[in-house]
């Protein structure tokens, strides 16, 4: 599976940005999406995930802020992001994780967008 992710950039503190992510193929109702993200000099951190059912779980940091979204026709996986903070600066991942069986489990990874939140 191919994850191809757009849409970072550079954004004045409190502006918006959405990211896109498509995938090679289609999602699968086990499929769990999600967007991460790793600043300079820190670990990658979980930002927000969604499920099939459409279940969302989000990161305090920012909770209330970022919404995430899937497009199941589309195949595509989406993370608006609003009142965005320096903070919030970092290579933007998205994640697709598979479970081709009940022993299985698979990541597969977008290539990061860059973004970039000016004080």
């Amino acid at each position: 599976v191919q994850l191809q992710a757009s849409g970072g950039g550079l954004v004045q503190a409190g502006g918006p940005l959405r990211l896109s992510c498509v995938a090679s193929r289609r999602f699968f109702r086990i499929d769990v999406l999600g967007w991460y993200r790793q600043a300079p000099g820190k670990e990658r951190e979980l930002v927000a995930s969604i499920t099939s059912g459409g279940t969302t779980r989000y990161a305090d940091s920012v909770q209330g802020r970022f919404t995430i979204s899937r497009d199941n026709a589309e195949h595509t996986i989406y993370l608006q992001m609003n009142s965005l903070k320096p903070e919030d600066t970092a290579v933007y991942y998205c994640n697709l994780n598979a479970k081709p069986s009940i022993e299985a489990e698979l990541d597969y990874w977008g290539q990061g967008t860059e973004v970039t939140v000016s004080s």
